[in-house]
């Protein structure tokens, strides 16, 4: 499957070496392509893809265009801004999963949602792009269990997806078993989406206690 990945940060660049490590063409988005292989600091995006040359750079709208399936690895509070840039037409009749979080770490960690309780980010995402099919799922965990959850129980934790459709939900649900996830919850539409953010509150006091990212919960029923 074409996917684009929309976000040079840690979390699209995981997101989309995992995704091709299974099998499918990815193409990284981004806001402007000659300024992001430009930079040259540590960490820079232009390093990780030389080591990852299977892995497409375009701007937000052609890698979206392009794409059967769409995934925001952006920032929460840059989220709608880069859909946008991406073109609601782009995203028109296709799955969109939604996997950022809306923190605000002005006031320092642990970050506050900048949404909660009677809203998500889920929910504003797909009112801004009614056509798109919006899933959102696996912003409950770090980014390296994204991709590689084998690592931690040998990938029975839980992961939840929320979203109107339910053919989009079982595509990702897909995905995310190819992925090596044990464990995935329906939860229903894409007002469950609420639950799952405001769950980073309580995911940030762990990362805080544990002093490490490989934590994940388990449902068990």
């Amino acid at each position: 499957m074409r996917i684009a990945v929309l976000g040079t940060g840690q979390v699209g660049r995981n997101l989309a070496s995992g995704l091709a490590n299974i099998g499918h063409e990815i193409t990284v988005g981004t806001r402007d392509v000659k300024t992001t292989l430009a930079a040259t600091e540590p960490g820079a995006f232009a390093g990780w893809a030389e080591q990852h040359p299977q892995v497409k750079l375009a701007t937000f709208a052609d890698a979206a265009a392009n794409s059967e399936l769409v995934v925001n690895a952006a920032k929460g509070t840059a989220t709608l801004d880069v859909l946008t840039a991406a073109g609601a037409e782009n995203l028109s009749d296709k799955i969109l999963i939604e996997v950022s979080n809306p923190l605000d770490f002005g006031g320092g960690f642990p970050a506050t949602l900048t949404v909660k309780d009677t809203d998500s980010l889920g929910e504003q995402v797909q009112r801004a792009f009614p056509q798109a099919l919006v899933v959102k799922t696996l912003n409950t965990i770090a980014n390296e269990l994204m991709i590689e959850p084998k690592r931690l129980a040998g990938g029975d934790h839980t992961v939840f997806v929320s979203g109107n459709d339910a053919d989009a939900k079982a595509t990702v649900t897909d995905i995310l078993t190819a992925l090596g996830h044990e464990d995935v919850i329906d939860l229903g539409d894409i007002t469950t989406a609420r639950g799952t953010e405001m769950y980073l509150g309580l995911w940030m006091r762990l990362f805080q206690s544990l002093g490490t990212l490989d934590f994940n919960i388990k449902v068990t029923r």
